[in-house]
């Protein structure tokens, strides 16, 4: 059995999670899918990985197997739980891969966001970077569900922890494995491969045929790609 630590992404909740949740605990393991805090312009992503930690300590009392786990936006902060907690691994789901003194708000930039995005709705007829988020990001996800997440949005992150430098002066030296979701109309798969590679170098990368939110679309595919490394 193990700890997972679930971290949501940008204008989310933890209850983004929820079907996941049920997955892995169906399975056996222990989880946390904490609500960072919101509405608060000066929360920074130290303030959102105390956060994580102060939810994952409890389940951590008799579990010290943590898995973190960083979805889009939440791969900022997974890799500061690392650095207060013993962790197994870290996997980043569509995450945006952190740069030492990259603050997150020029990620974009320094990515070659914009173009990739460009570049890939030339090739399907504007799909990808569509304005719906229905057409964007929860293309897979039932209606009604979509609907309801997105009714959950909220102010985050923060200023302060999109504005300021990424506070890490090196990655975690945690096992790390990136999950790529192949029909992403957010990240498009070949650009954030580009990126994981560049800055991560030869990690593992589990492909899994879904759109950005995929623990919403396929959420027992997702569980069985975190599980399985500890589970073996």
């Amino acid at each position: 059995m193990s700890a997972f630590a679930l971290i949501h992404g940008a204008g989310d909740t933890g209850w983004y999670w929820h079907l996941v949740e049920e997955e892995l605990r169906r399975r056996g393991h222990d989880v946390v899918a904490p609500d960072l805090p919101g509405d608060d312009d000066a929360l920074t992503l130290d303030d959102y990985a105390d956060a994580v930690v102060d939810a994952a300590d409890p389940i951590l009392d008799t579990n010290r197997d943590l898995v973190v786990v960083g979805q889009s936006f939440g791969a900022f902060t997974a890799p500061l739980v690392a650095a207060r907690r013993p962790v197994r691994a870290l996997v980043l789901v569509a995450g945006m891969v952190a740069a030492p003194g990259e603050p997150p708000d020029q990620w974009w930039s320094a990515t070659g966001y914009t173009e990739a995005v460009r570049a890939q709705a030339a090739v399907d007829g504007g799909l990808t970077g569509n304005s719906d988020p229905y057409v964007s990001f929860y293309q897979d996800v039932p209606r009604e569900l979509a609907a309801l997440a997105l009714s959950r949005e909220r102010a985050h992150p923060s200023p302060t922890a999109s504005g300021r430098p990424w506070p890490l002066d090196a990655w975690p030296d945690v096992p790390t494995r990136f999950v790529l979701c192949t029909e992403d109309r957010f990240f498009p798969a070949a650009y954030l491969r580009r990126v994981v590679t560049e800055r991560l170098g030869d990690v593992p990368i589990d492909e899994i045929a879904a759109s950005h939110c995929v623990a919403l679309s396929r959420p027992a595919e997702l569980a069985d790609l975190l599980a399985a490394p500890v589970e073996a």
